[in-house]
């Protein structure tokens, strides 16, 4: 059972103080099967009351205020993790998709999670489930999805961001973790799948996987007989000790990391530091400076995104 320290740090600079920010987190480690918190401790700049509460995702989440004028806005979490969960998944590939239905039928969260986004490109998804093969077993048609995705599309920083459409990342056929989680979910529940986004960490010490010392993406799908089963397609994996959870939704935006809106006339700066410590004493570090708008209007918004730190 690996024990990694993770060390998140999201700092906004301005340019002339700014004031009334009003700001979401989710930056709480989720409590799930799978994983043990040991430790969590949170650093706000002004140190403001944080009030938290569980959205309707069942996600940890906090809320606070700086009212007064600044030009630094830091927020720091220092987490101590233990992952339980075992090296090898115990799935059931032969659920098929009439025992799917069953199970859906009547429960209004997995109907949600099934229900798939309006885009212009959803012939080319059919196309796509064809040649997956989406009459395979439930468990069959995502693993199968994820080796597509990771086959077809190449992983590149900088040409996408948390806007970046499904439509879009299909022409780039490129992107970072949170298109390709953005893409299998479109996939999975064009095939009738309830599935649901994942934000938090990859921690694979010197493995060599996509993502790793920084804020992740991956997919969680409902397999009957198994219930809700983590599978990165970034990496072509399915998901077990090195993943280390944060929150779930429909997608990204029901997981950002932090969010918010502030008052006043500047321009802005995010960078945001992760860096993974493991057992042997080994550390991964990477610092991501994310050039935001320009010209900032009255009360606009922000938010930290996996897309950008990727």
């Amino acid at each position: 059972m690996p024990v990694f320290r993770i060390h998140h740090i999201t700092r906004y600079e301005y340019d002339r103080p700014v004031k009334e920010s009003v700001n979401e987190i989710k930056i709480f480690p989720s409590q799930c099967p799978g994983q043990e918190v040991l430790q969590h401790d949170l650093s706000i700049t002004g140190h403001p009351d944080v009030q938290t509460f569980t959205d309707y995702f069942g996600n940890k989440t906090g809320a606070f205020n700086i009212l007064a004028a600044h030009k630094l806005l830091k927020i720091e979490s220092k987490l101590l993790v233990r992952t339980t969960a075992t090296s090898q998944l115990q799935l059931n590939f032969h659920s098929g998709f009439e025992q799917l239905h069953d199970e859906i039928l009547g429960n209004l969260q997995l109907l949600e999670m099934a229900r798939t986004s309006a885009i212009e490109a959803q012939e080319t998804i059919s196309d796509i489930i064809a040649k997956i093969g989406g009459n395979r077993s439930v468990a069959a048609v995502t693993e199968h999805c994820s080796e597509y995705i990771f086959r077809h599309f190449k992983y590149i920083k900088g040409i996408t961001n948390i806007e970046t459409t499904v439509d879009e990342i299909l022409q780039h056929k490129a992107g970072v973790c949170q298109d390709f989680a953005h893409l299998m979910l479109q996939i999975l529940r064009s095939c009738q799948i309830p599935s649901r986004y994942v934000s938090g960490y990859i921690c694979p010490n010197k493995d060599g996987l996509r993502g790793e010392g920084a804020t992740h993406a991956w997919v969680e799908v409902y397999i009957p007989g198994t219930g809700w089963a983590g599978i990165d397609p970034t990496n072509n994996v399915w998901v077990t000790n090195k993943h280390v959870k944060l929150a779930v939704g429909r997608d990204f935006k029901d997981c950002t990391p932090v969010k918010g809106t502030f008052k006043g006339l500047a321009k802005q700066q995010l960078s945001v530091f992760v860096a993974v410590g493991y057992e042997d004493g080994y550390v991964f570090e990477e610092l991501n400076n994310v050039h935001l708008q320009g010209q900032q209007e009255e009360a606009p918004q922000r938010e930290e995104g996996a897309g950008q730190q990727q």
